[in-house]
């Protein structure tokens, strides 16, 4: 059970790009729709499991749920500029190297020679994967700029501080459903800040603010069962099955949502998800 358990995050955020991609709406609609939708996941757990969190882990778990709202809408702006067959690989990629790094130089995650040629060899199968998924055929017209890929990389930032604060000490032993409730405020609280600076108040009557809820509670869903899921067989291995999102996402994006891609950008992009993906396997064994 706890191997299904840890597959629904990959199910769940790989088809969560897609459906927010269908749904439509802005960057910042769609990331306030997410957070809605998470909040509402997260408020029941919290009723139903309830466990206790202190006021510093959660004002810290709030502000760690702001900074993944920039990655989120980093994310959701790139797959309307390059698409989302482009945008999830490049995304995972840079979550990978990123929350890699920080381990590594941060928390000192690698220990030895031999964890460290594994980990960075890793690594390298990752952005080359990633570089892979995102070339085009020249005589289609479609090149990825390098100013949508640097927009890309610099929110992802948001994704990789997020990730990294439970592993600060003052949420290190907090319960890992007590610090979700939080986050989702943050990732509401922050985009809503956004939005009321950029747009004001009008943008609470815009439909696609409230279409995006399903992907929320999708999100949500996913994240409860990513902490369950590693709480039964590991954070290692729920962790991998995680990272098979960027599989569902990518296809999906081919064959659901009809972004075209040349035989010869098939056959790259093909090439650089497998590789994406066993990078992700090989940092996680590192």
């Amino acid at each position: 059970m706890g191997y299904v358990i840890a597959l629904i995050p990959a199910l769940c955020w790989g088809v969560m790009p897609l459906i927010s991609t269908k749904v439509g709406g802005s960057s910042s609609n769609q990331v306030f729709g997410i957070g809605l939708g998470a909040l509402i996941v997260s408020t029941i757990s919290m009723v139903i499991i309830r466990p206790s969190i202190g006021l510093i882990p959660f004002l810290v778990a709030v502000l760690s749920g702001a900074c993944w709202s920039v990655g989120q809408f980093g994310q959701f702006a790139s797959m309307k500029k390059i698409g989302v067959s482009n945008t999830m690989p490049l995304s995972t990629a840079f979550q990978l190297i990123g929350n890699t790094l920080i381990g590594v130089c941060i928390f000192h995650e690698w220990q030895g020679s031999k964890q460290l040629i594994l980990g960075f060899f890793a690594l390298a199968l990752v952005i080359v994967g990633a570089m892979l998924t995102s070339i085009t055929d020249k005589s289609s017209g479609k090149l990825v700029a390098a100013k949508d890929v640097v927009f890309l990389l610099l929110t992802t930032i948001g994704y990789v501080i997020y990730s990294a604060f439970p592993r600060f000490p003052i949420l290190a032993h907090a319960d890992s459903v007590a610090i979700y409730l939080p986050e989702t405020i943050g990732i509401l609280l922050g985009v809503t800040i956004y939005q009321l600076i950029t747009e004001g108040s009008k943008v609470f009557k815009q439909r696609g603010q409230y279409a995006n809820i399903l992907s929320g509670l999708l999100w949500g869903i996913a994240g409860l069962s990513y902490i369950f899921g590693a709480r039964a067989i590991g954070i290692t291995v729920a962790f991998i099955f995680s990272q098979l999102n960027v599989i569902l996402s990518t296809l999906g994006g081919i064959y659901v949502l009809h972004e075209q891609k040349s035989p010869f950008e098939m056959r790259y992009t093909m090439i650089g998800l497998l590789l994406v993906v066993i990078g992700a396997v090989m940092t996680a064994f590192a």
